[in-house]
């Protein structure tokens, strides 16, 4: 499944996943800190969403309610619940 998701709160502009089986294959962010997206995508792959959900969600980027790693958790709880 191929995923692309328009994040909101963060400097990044889009974010491309790939699901395989269940579990993430590939993230690639557009825009956005370039090492910390690159840091992010590379941690999050190998992971079920469910890991990554509960891993990353809530982390706040400063004052900002929301980050890159937040962002991409809320887009893989969108794709949960469109497959449902």
């Amino acid at each position: 499944m191929e995923i692309s998701y328009t994040p909101k709160g963060v400097c990044s502009r889009q974010i491309d996943i790939v699901l395989e089986d269940g579990v993430i294959k590939s993230v690639k962010f557009t825009g956005g800190c370039n090492g910390n997206t690159q840091g992010v995508a590379a941690l999050a792959v190998g992971l079920t969403p469910q890991e990554y959900i509960a891993r990353c969600k809530g982390i706040h980027c400063g004052t900002k309610d929301t980050s890159c790693p937040d962002q991409l958790a809320h887009a893989l709880e969108e794709a949960l619940a469109a497959a449902v």
